[in-house]
């Protein structure tokens, strides 16, 4: 039986009246390398995925004895509550005061969600409507924007690269757009363009968010795996800004948890509540033993993030390394689990997604495409750290084989 993300993915047209906000969003442009990339794995040919921000790295071994120890507990079989268990909750509000110095009310500013990219949606969901307009960064993680369409909004994608400029052109945004933005998305450390911020940037995002009347939410998800001495700061940590916005975080990255599915949503208690309400009618909320097996992560796994922050440093220096050998010169993320690189030249004249199928067809390496994340990321590649060390240089090797081909240039011309 194949699992949903090992199904290949169509871009077919809609032959039933499908909701007017389905048909809204674009076709997946991932589609294709994820199709040839199954096709390639049921003919039994090793494919090395970079593509997927998808950590292969196995969960604390005492969280996965905990919850094999929850499971046998019939309590934890029944339904759950959809705002998370009250220990849940008050391990949150610890986490944050212990590392950012945060005051949260466990009751009313923080809610457990399934997975970040869940509560995220349902936030948008819970705050936007038909006119409302969301600014988000760009390039764009998929879900920053298509949330938004599918509640209805609308999307205005300004770059983030240079987070003084994203700042600039949120105020200059403002001034000019009527009605005004209702809300405004921050993703530091950025997904997929790695970009980092210090303190002073939500200071001043802070203020913005008072003059012009918007809400904030802040994607947090990468927010424990920094390197060089980097440290990540949280919106929330911020003078103010619990008046005015919310943030997001997963156990995904920095436990190596991703398919255990648990996230949190944190500040403004009016947009926490209103998150609530949605979540009342659309879930049951988390299977509880998970929800126990997280409060043991959280307490008990400040090391296990440290070496893991530090496996996923090595494996960026690897990388780095390996892709200057052959010429491509890429910058080193201070945080995050992707090394966002340009496409060398003359191959930057294929465009990512073809340059993207060809490492797939002649490589066997998987790489996200930079178009897949909006017109911003056109002529750069996403590659993930989730293989081990011996593995990435591989990866290297073959993608600079491939592009040594005697027929390269003619390829490359197709």
């Amino acid at each position: 039986m194949r699992s949903e993300s090992e199904e290949p993915q169509q871009d077919n047209p809609f032959t039933i009246p499908v909701a007017s906000r389905v048909r809204r969003l674009p076709p997946y442009l991932f589609g294709k390398i994820n199709k040839l990339k199954y096709e390639k794995r049921v003919a039994g040919i090793d494919v090395i995925d970079l593509g997927m921000g998808n950590p292969t790295d196995p969960t604390d071994p005492s969280v996965c004895e905990k919850l094999a120890e929850a499971i046998q507990d019939p309590r934890n079989h029944r339904y759950s509550v959809s705002n998370g268990i009250a220990n849940l909750r008050k391990e949150v509000a610890l986490r944050y005061k212990k590392r950012y110095d945060v005051t949260l009310d466990h009751n009313t500013e923080v809610i457990a969600t399934i997975g970040s990219k869940e509560g995220f949606s349902h936030m948008c969901l819970a705050l936007m409507g038909p006119g409302d307009t969301a600014i988000v960064p760009a390039p764009s993680f998929p879900i920053h924007v298509y949330a938004v369409v599918l509640a209805s909004g609308n999307v205005i994608a300004l770059d983030v690269r240079n987070p003084e400029e994203y700042l600039r052109n949120i105020a200059y945004t403002c001034e000019h757009l009527y009605p005004r933005p209702k809300v405004v998305i921050a993703n530091f450390p950025h997904n997929p363009s790695t970009t980092v911020i210090e303190k002073d940037f939500f200071v001043d995002l802070v203020r913005l968010a008072k003059k012009y009347g918007f809400l904030v939410i802040s994607d947090f998800a990468y927010a424990d795996i920094c390197y060089d001495g980097y440290f990540a700061p949280s919106f929330l940590s911020t003078p103010g800004a619990l008046d005015v916005g919310v943030e997001f975080t997963t156990m995904s990255k920095s436990y190596s948890m991703a398919g255990w599915r648990i996230g949190f949503c944190c500040g403004n208690s009016e947009m926490v509540r209103a998150l609530a309400t949605i979540k009342g009618y659309y879930d049951y909320g988390i299977f509880q033993a998970i929800q126990i097996s997280a409060i043991i992560a959280m307490r008990h796994g400040d090391q296990y993030i440290l070496d893991l922050a530090a496996e996923y440093q090595k494996r960026r220096d690897v990388l780095c390394d390996s892709l200057d050998r052959i010429g491509w010169a890429p910058e080193r993320p201070k945080a995050g689990m992707f090394v966002w690189t340009k496409i060398p030249e003359p191959w930057d004249k294929m465009g990512s997604i073809d340059f993207s199928m060809k490492l797939l067809e002649e490589a066997g390496v998987a790489v996200s495409p930079g178009r897949g994340f909006g017109d911003e990321g056109e002529g750069y590649l996403r590659l993930a750290l989730v293989e081990n060390e011996q593995r990435l240089r591989q990866a290297v090797r073959e993608i600079g084989r491939c592009l040594k081909h005697p027929n390269a240039a003619k390829l490359q011309e197709k």
